[in-house]
């Protein structure tokens, strides 16, 4: 079903609708609504969404592993209160901007400012590759405040005066889900609204690592499916009257690609143990 949408670079809505009545979304988050999941099984998860497709996987990615795991450790009790078991339910849909036009890898150097004024925050700016960036409900904002330099989380809500997202177009891979470039013009959100556990860029990087096992069941499921293509049309395809699956050289390359697919297999379990 997924294969439509890719091809139209359409974002998957009836797909997700699906997705949230699994109640497999915010697995490693203690209460407030999400699942009660081991590493394991949210690993195994991980890499079936992503065996399916990645687009999805990468949906996963962003909605769980990142906005939710950043509103999670460095939210307030309301904040978790209000956003997490919403989002696990995908009834709110979550964004993670760290990443801008000229900050990608070293994001540790974004640009974006948030300036106190008052009770609220003015955050002004520029994010680029955002995942879920034009559909959410709340996106986590990372900009340096400018009363003390340091990289700070803010929630921004839809809707809000100043935000502009533009979906993100031509893309070669990933096509059914959706990253936005986005505008933070004089973006004024309220002084409970920045996540009082982000007090600088080692609070956002404690999220980012703490979503890197999840990245790696990801490759997981793309290997899997990479090898179950391969193993299929080898067995389909004939040539000189046989299979291609019946050619030695055939059969050494899907052994060394089963070699290490099992290989990754057992590296993702015991980084889940």
């Amino acid at each position: 079903m997924i294969n439509g949408y890719w091809e139209r670079a359409e974002f998957p809505w009836a797909l997700i609708e699906k997705m949230s009545s699994l109640g497999i979304v915010g697995g490693g988050i203690e209460g407030y609504g999400c699942p009660p999941m081991d590493p394991l099984s949210a690993g195994l998860i991980n890499m079936e969404i992503n065996r399916g497709d990645g687009s999805l996987g990468t949906f996963m990615a962003v909605q769980a592993g990142l906005a939710m795991k950043a509103i999670a450790a460095c939210g307030s009790e309301q904040q978790k209160q209000r956003w997490l078991g919403p989002m696990a339910r995908l009834e709110k849909i979550g964004a993670f901007a760290l990443t801008e036009p000229e900050h990608g890898s070293d994001s540790v150097s974004l640009e974006t400012t948030a300036s106190p004024d008052g009770g609220s925050y003015v955050i002004s700016g520029s994010k680029k590759w955002i995942g879920n960036g034009s559909i959410a409900d709340v996106v986590v904002v990372w900009a340096r405040d400018t009363s003390d330099g340091a990289v700070k989380g803010f929630l921004v809500e839809k809707g809000t005066p100043g935000y502009n997202a533009s979906v993100m177009e031509g893309k070669a891979s990933l096509r059914a889900v959706w990253q936005a470039e986005i505008g933070l013009d004089g973006v004024r959100v309220p002084a409970e609204n920045r996540l009082p556990g982000a007090n600088s860029f080692k609070d956002c990087a404690r999220v980012l690592t703490g979503t890197r096992s999840a990245c790696a069941w990801m490759a997981l499921g793309h290997a899997v499916s990479g090898f179950d293509a391969a193993l299929t049309y080898a067995k389909r395809r004939k040539q000189f009257g046989k299979p291609l699956a019946s050619f030695q050289i055939i059969q050494q390359r899907l052994v060394r690609m089963l070699a290490d697919v099992t290989a990754m297999q057992l590296y993702c379990v015991q980084i889940a143990k």
